[in-house]
């Protein structure tokens, strides 16, 4: 689990994504899951909840959780062992910070990993292709970058968020897309799966 990867970050606190790949690539992460399906070597280890105080889960806490302990072993039950869970990356890399490298990647290779800078009028987003306005900067959060396309002659990139279905367009959003708005052109980068037999 990432929770063992000393050089991504600080934990439930942030972190760096291109860290992240290359930890997958030398060391390995096992299945997960949410924490309530119990379906993974390694589910995810904190309840699902309510970012921002919307929807039907709980609302998240206010404070950071600390970072799990790192453990190499599956819970109880899961009826792999946890070398045995391992899987790896082939390779990991950085996408050039331009729009059309970025769009080729996903077009080849799928879904790629990037960070945006949050700030305060993010935190309101419900729809629509998102542009900062105003408000101060708040983090840096990790996002999935999925896809791209048109509104209105308005080009935009299709991302998922963290932050569940109750948030955004079912827990995705659309941001300007060429201008790299709020540093999602960036800090792409991506990796690609150990072929399994």
């Amino acid at each position: 689990p990432l929770s063992c990867c000393d050089t991504c970050g600080f934990g439930c606190e942030g972190g760096y994504p291109g860290k992240a790949w290359d930890y997958w690539k030398r060391s390995g992460i096992v299945t997960g899951g949410s924490m309530e399906q119990q379906t993974g070597c390694q589910p995810y280890p904190f309840p699902t909840c309510s970012h921002l105080g919307k929807g039907h889960h709980p609302p998240c806490p206010k404070t950071f959780s600390e970072t799990p302990e790192c453990v190499r072993q599956c819970h109880q039950g899961y009826p792999k062992k946890y070398s045995d869970d391992l899987y790896f990356a082939s390779e990991s890399y950085n996408i050039q910070d331009r729009e059309e490298e970025i769009m080729h990647e996903l077009m080849n290779n799928g879904p790629v990993q990037g960070s945006i800078d949050v700030y305060e009028d993010f935190l309101n987003y419900n729809e629509g292709i998102y542009q900062h306005v105003a408000g101060k900067i708040l983090t840096v959060h990790a996002i999935k970058l999925l896809g791209w396309g048109v509104e209105n002659g308005t080009k935009y990139w299709l991302l998922a968020n963290s932050w569940n279905e109750d948030w955004g367009e079912n827990g995705f959003f659309r941001m300007l897309r060429g201008t790299d708005e709020c540093g999602i052109e960036s800090e792409v980068v991506a990796g690609m799966p150990e072929k399994t037999t």
